[in-house]
């Protein structure tokens, strides 16, 4: 299957939480867009951005939106990366041989997408970019029908891209 992207529908999943609770995208979308982040604990390029996506769960939480982090490590490496990097939404672990993350067709990580109630892909973005993450907020602030929050705090350096 080819990368999902933008205006595709996204391939449900159902996968375990850290608590081995299993969750899925589409009784998730029942509640309200869904934030897919997928990473690899050891890549350098999602630990730079899983905080700024903490930044974002944290502004826009709600009963009506679910942030996950779908890692393509076990569960005790994954719950040593959420401490490590402050990532307090929720992580799912990725199946051996990664049968989520080859339905998205991915290539690389980080790899994250905003989904709509209807399932359809909003948001799509690979590695670290800026322009991606604030068209992130600003689709979450429309969804919810809230203010735009701020990615980045004023005077932060920042580079504009880090490729995944």
């Amino acid at each position: 299957m080819a990368n999902v992207r933008t205006g595709d529908k996204a391939p449900n999943f159902e996968l375990k939480d850290l608590d081995g609770k299993r969750v899925s995208l589409q009784e998730a979308l029942k509640r309200g867009p869904v934030v897919a982040a997928f990473f690899k604990v050891s890549c350098p390029v999602c630990q730079f951005t899983f905080p700024f996506l903490e930044r974002l769960f944290k502004a826009y939480a709600s009963d009506r939106t679910t942030f996950w982090a779908l890692s393509q490590d076990d569960a005790r490496d994954t719950r040593e990366f959420c401490a490590e990097y402050g990532v307090t939404f929720p992580a799912l672990v990725d199946d051996d041989g990664y049968p989520t993350s080859n339905d998205y067709g991915l290539t690389n990580v980080p790899t994250y997408y905003l989904i709509a109630r209807d399932g359809t892909v909003q948001v799509d973005s690979v590695g670290f970019g800026k322009n991606a993450l604030e068209k992130l907020s600003e689709a979450l602030a429309r969804f919810l029908g809230r203010p735009v929050a701020a990615v980045f705090n004023p005077g932060e350096v920042v580079p504009d891209s880090k490729p995944g």
